[in-house]
Order: structure tokens, then C-alpha cells, then sequence
């Protein structure tokens, strides 16, 4: 079901967990956008390595840290986008599930090669801030090391309370 908001531009990741390189991201993107759709994508994955955490367990994560960011939610809405396995038919499996959108944000290289060859949007950089990917915290969690810190405080006390960590550990 599509939305009926004017969008200005998307941001679109995993987020597997939400962490502070995705916050500082959505913060540049604010900068420059009035509004933006971040969508969860692979959303009907979760408890396997590389997607621990279920669509609605990220979209919570997002929320709250957005909240605790004291980032308007009139600013954004975060909808969850499910996967489909023909490349040249994602980024139109996008567009049909989100309003529309001028500019698209992406740390993928695969995501900004699709829309690229799409040629409807326009695909925009993020300066990545913090060296931080969700892969290095899954193994830091994996390998009981410090991650805490890389997450806005309100991730690391959902993922606690859901038992991520052992759900991370169960599939290493």
C-alpha cells in the first residue's frame, strides 16, 4: 500500500542493527531534504547472521533513537520494504512501495548502481562520519567485545531487552 506523503528523498539500508553511522547519516540527509522515507530493505529477513534482527525489531530501533535524537517524526516516516531476487526489477519493486521521491541515499554500491541504471532519481552521497558498519558490530557482539558505543543508547538497551546478543552469537 503506497503511502500519500510528499517525499523528498529516500534512504534505504538493512540497518541490521541501527547504529550510530546510520544516525549521523540520517542527520546529513535532514540537512538538505523536508522530508524523508527510510526503508527497511531484505525486511522479510531476520535471525540469520547477516539479517539478525526482524523488520519490526529495526523499525522500533529506528524510532526510538530518532526520538531520542529529538528528530521531528513529522520529518520522516520508516516503512519496511520486502526483497524481491531480480535486480532489474528492484529499484521499480521500490518505487511501486514508496511515495514518490526525487532523491535517493544509500551506502550500498549495488542499491546506487541499480537506481543509477534506473535513471528516475537522483542518487546522493553520504559522508560517512563514523567508520562504523553493522557487519564489524554483529562481530564485535559475536565475539563478546565492547559494541555498546556504537549504537545510540536506546539500540543497545532494545537489543539487550529482545536478547539480540544471543541471537547474534546463535548464528556465528
Amino acid at each position: 500500500m503506497k503511502l500519500k506523503i510528499k517525499a523528498k528523498a529516500l534512504y534505504i539500508g538493512r540497518f541490521q542493527p541501527f547504529h550510530l553511522g546510520h544516525l549521523d547519516a540520517i542527520n546529513q540527509i535532514l540537512k538538505h531534504e523536508d522530508f524523508l522515507i527510510i526503508a527497511i530493505g531484505s525486511a522479510q529477513y531476520s535471525h540469520t547472521k547477516e539479517n539478525p534482527f526482524t523488520a519490526k525489531e529495526r523499525q522500533k530501533m529506528i524510532i526510538a533513537s530518532l526520538k531520542s535524537a529529538k528528530i521531528n517524526p513529522k520529518k520522516y516516516k520508516v516503512i519496511s520494504i520486502k526483497n524481491i531476487e531480480n535486480f532489474d526489477a528492484w529499484p521499480n519493486h521500490v518505487d511501486s512501495l514508496t511515495p514518490k521521491y526525487e532523491n535517493i541515499y544509500t551506502g550500498s554500491k549495488l542499491v546506487k548502481s541499480l537506481f543509477k541504471a534506473q535513471k528516475c532519481h537522483t542518487i546522493k552521497s553520504i559522508k560517512f562520519n563514523k567508520k562504523i558498519t553493522a557487519t564489524l558490530l554483529r562481530e564485535k557482539i559475536a565475539q563478546n567485545k565492547k559494541w555498546e558505543k556504537l549504537v545510540p543508547p536506546s539500540v543497545a538497551e532494545f537489543i539487550k531487552t529482545i536478547d539480540g546478543e544471543a541471537r547474534i552469537k546463535e548464528t556465528y
